[in-house]
Parts: C-alpha cells; sequence; structure tokens
C-alpha cells in the first residue's frame, strides 16, 4: 500500500512506505544518542583514571619514584607505547635529566652509549613554548624535526605538556605512539593536561619531604658526638635517619679511651621520634659520658647511677642503652665488661669468624624501676676482635621475624671478621637488614692486635 498525493494521482515509485518514513528520523536520533553515551563514557572512564592516577602519584614520597610514576601514569591514560620525563636544568634551556620508559631492553641495548636528549629539535619546542601543548601526527613533516640518533626506534606522533613547579617549569612530559596507531587527540592532551597538574604538586612534595629529611638528619648528626681518637683501639660509626619524614631519633653512639688503656663503648636509644627524643638523648649521652670516664666505674654502676639522676632532676625517658669497657687482660687478650639496660645484645665477632650474640641478662631499661639490679658481665676477648654496637634500626623489619635480622647480620660480620673494618662498615651499610622506618646507630670496636697493645 502507498500514500496518495494530495491530489489523488498515485505516488509512483517515488512513494516510500509509510513506516519507513517514521522511521528515519527515530534511527537518527538513537544513533546520536548512542554516540553521545559512549562519549559520555568514555568521559567517564577518563575521569575514574585520572583520579586513580592523581591518588597513585601523590601516594609516593620519595622524587625519583615520583617523577616515573607520572611517565607510567600519562602513558596509561593515553595509551602511549613510550613515555618520557625531561627535567630541565637550573636556567631552563636545556634538559638537564630524561627518563624514558616503554623502550624494550633490546631498545636500550641498541641505545647504550648514546647521549640522553638535552632538548633540541621537538623536544626543544616545548622547552621554548612551555604554555603551548604540543600535538603532531607525523613528527617527520613537523619543521623542528631534526630526526632520531642511530638504535633508536622508530616514533611517529608525539604529545607534550610541560610541568610546573612554584610557577616555575620543573620538565616536560612527552608521550610518542598510542598502541591503536591513531594520533594523539584532543581528549589525551586534556587528560595530560590535567595530569601534569597533580604532577606538578607532587614533585614539589616529594622536595619538600626530601628537604625536611636532610634537614632532620643533619640536625640530628649535630646532637651525635664527635667520635675521639680511641686508637690503638679501631672504632667505626654508622648513622642513619628513619625513612619517614620528620621523623627525629634518640639513638646514639659514643667511645671514649681512658688513661688505663681501657675502651668505654656506648649505644643507646631513648624512645620516641620527635625534638623531646632528640633533646634528652644529648643530655642522657653527655651524663653517660662523663659517668663512664671514671677508671674504676663499672658499667652497671654507670648505668645506675645515669638512672638516679635523670630522676632526681624530672628528667626521665624510656631508654634503652649498653655500656661496656674493653680492659687489658694480660699479653694477647682483653676483657669485655659489659651492661644492658634493656637495649639488643652486642654482637661478637672473633678473629675467625665465630661470631656470638652477647645475650645475658639484660636489664631494664632506664626509667623503668631505681631499684632494679644493673648487672655486669665480662667475657675474655682475643686481640683482633670485633664487638658491633647497633641499635633495633639496624636489625628489625615489620614483615619478618627479628631473628631473621640478627642472623643476616651475624652472617655479614663473619664475612668481613679479618678484614678491615672500613671494609664491614661497608658491608652493614650496604646488606643492613633493617627496613628503614626506624633510625640507626652503629658503633664497631675492634681490639688491637699484640703489637699494638
Amino acid at each position: 500500500m502507498t500514500r496518495e498525493s494530495p491530489d489523488g494521482a498515485d505516488g509512483g515509485s517515488a512513494d516510500v512506505p509509510y513506516m519507513s518514513l517514521l522511521n528515519l528520523p527515530l534511527s537518527s536520533d538513537l544513533d546520536r544518542i548512542g554516540e553521545q553515551m559512549h562519549a559520555l563514557a568514555q568521559a567517564q572512564l577518563r575521569l575514574q583514571g585520572l583520579l586513580e592516577a592523581v591518588l597513585s602519584i601523590t601516594g609516593e614520597l620519595e622524587l625519583p619514584a615520583v617523577l616515573r610514576r607520572i611517565v607510567r601514569t600519562a602513558m596509561d591514560l593515553s595509551g602511549a607505547r613510550y613515555g618520557a620525563l625531561g627535567v630541565l636544568d637550573e636556567e631552563g634551556e636545556f634538559l638537564a635529566e630524561f627518563i624514558p620508559l616503554g623502550l624494550s631492553s633490546q631498545e636500550l641495548a641498541n641505545l647504550s652509549g648514546v647521549e640522553l636528549p638535552r632538548g633540541r629539535g621537538l623536544l626543544g619546542h616545548l622547552i621554548h613554548h612551555p604554555d603551548e601543548p604540543l600535538r603532531v601526527a607525523e613528527m617527520a613533516a613537523h619543521p623542528e624535526y631534526v630526526g632520531f640518533p642511530p638504535g633508536h626506534p622508530p616514533m611517529r606522533s608525539l604529545l607534550g605538556v610541560a610541568i610546573s613547579v612554584r610557577d616555575r617549569v620543573y620538565g616536560n612530559i612527552y608521550l610518542c605512539d598510542r598502541e591503536d596507531g591513531r594520533p594523539f587527540d584532543s581528549h589525551d592532551e586534556g587528560v595530560i593536561l590535567a595530569l601534569a597538574g597533580t604532577a606538578g604538586v607532587a614533585i614539589e612534595n616529594a622536595r619538600l619531604y626530601q628537604q625536611e629529611r636532610t634537614s632532620a638528619e643533619q640536625f640530628q648528626r649535630l646532637l651525635l658526638p664527635r667520635l675521639l681518637d680511641v686508637s690503638p683501639f679501631e672504632a667505626r660509626t654508622i648513622y642513619r635517619p628513619a625513612a619517614s619524614p620528620g621523623h627525629l631519633g634518640g639513638d646514639w653512639y659514643d667511645a671514649v679511651k681512658l688513661p688505663d688503656g681501657s675502651c668505654t663503648a656506648i649505644i643507646g636509644d631513648v624512645v620516641g621520634h620527635d625534638l623531646n627524643a632528640a633533646a634528652a638523648m644529648s643530655q642522657i649521652r653527655g651524663m653517660l659520658r662523663a659517668l663512664s670516664f671514671g677508671e674504676t666505674t663499672a658499667p652497671g654502676h654507670a648505668l645506675a647511677e645515669l638512672d638516679r639522676i635523670a630522676h632526681m632532676t624530672d628528667e626521665r625517658f624510656f631508654t634503652t642503652a649498653c655500656v661496656a669497657r674493653i680492659e687489658p687482660d694480660g699479653p694477647g687478650s682483653w676483657t669485655l665488661r659489659w651492661s644492658n639496660a634493656g637495649h639488643p645484645p652486642p654482637l661478637l665477632v672473633l678473629p675467625d669468624a665465630t661470631t656470638r650474640y652477647l645475650d645475658a641478662e639484660p636489664g631494664l631499661p632506664l626509667g623503668v624501676d631505681l631499684t632494679a639490679p644493673r648487672p655486669d658481665h665480662t667475657r675474655t676477648l682475643p686481640c683482633g676482635s670485633t664487638v658491633v654496637f647497633y641499635t633495633d634500626g639496624l636489625v628489625e623489619r615489620r614483615d619478618e621475624p627479628l631473628d631473621q635480622g640478627l642472623a643476616a647480620l651475624a652472617a655479614t660480620a663473619a664475612r668481613h671478621a679479618d678484614g678491615p673494618l672500613d671494609a664491614l662498615r661497608e658491608a652493614l651499610i650496604a646488606n643492613q637488614p633493617g627496613d628503614g622506618h626506624d633510625d640507626m646507630a652503629v658503633l664497631i670496636v675492634r681490639t688491637p692486635d699484640p703489637l699494638d697493645a
């Protein structure tokens, strides 16, 4: 059946079925609505991805990790095969650092020995025009394209966006070649621009974190004593602040040679991680050094006196400490006398690489009970013996039993039992069992050889 024309004439072959005419605009509207819904869904996915990226980037505090996370996130959001972040030099004219991601191991090997980009050609265009994102579908056709060095993988399209920190351009995000082969579009540009704003905040947070951490470490080191000359004994020290920013600690070490030829070694840890703990450490360290200078003062007596003085002056802090004296004991041997106030046991390393923790009765920490006994313990040491005094930050990990950290420390020390103390010190720094969540102090003392004694 066909519709008749208004004048009753037959429409002939030009007539269209009535239902088909009704369906034409409806089908077109549905297609349009479908496209809009798809675009909306894509926009929501991009927004969700951007929000997740913000959380991911701002969760990092170490600057190198932040920079790599920014590049990886930009690649994920845009679907880019390759990505890089170029950090500008102080003058803002060239790239001082270039962090590429996405290259295979073979591609990296092909570029071995090739100088990293300095910011010429297209990369330089973004340096000189940071307010204008750079989006190029065919890099080879751009007038500022200068090509790639030998061994560089071919790249076709480019998206570049500047990152600013405190109103100064810090560097640029560079993305190349979408995985789907299509050029970067305006949506990619918008998302990466938004990411660059977040990246600037994350970079500034990481820099402030590093500054605060450095300041805390410098302050802490100022409170630590300058190690005096204890020759003919050998002594080495290690101090490392906690990983958390502003995480001041109360760890300290000290070593003093006495007029009778003996050597006093002290290690301690005031509980807490703030200015109060650091100040208390400085006070206690000074008092304990003074108390240990007496030639007849036993380590246990020095600890008991310190506890009593702190109680009388109302300077009571929960503190663990170990005081030891290494005294001459005839030709070829020494006597180690020590007292422990709740502190981790010293590690004894004999010249034949035998190791043993001196885990005799530790006693209570300082600041707990004035009437608690402070027993002294003794052990004979051959010449060339090494004693490692340490705080718990050296051996503690949150995800492992303490015994594992102690075993790892003993194994490392045994490997360097007859080597120079500097080698042992470097080995402990490189292979420390602890996870860095707590500060760490280490004092290593070695008894002289017979000819030096």
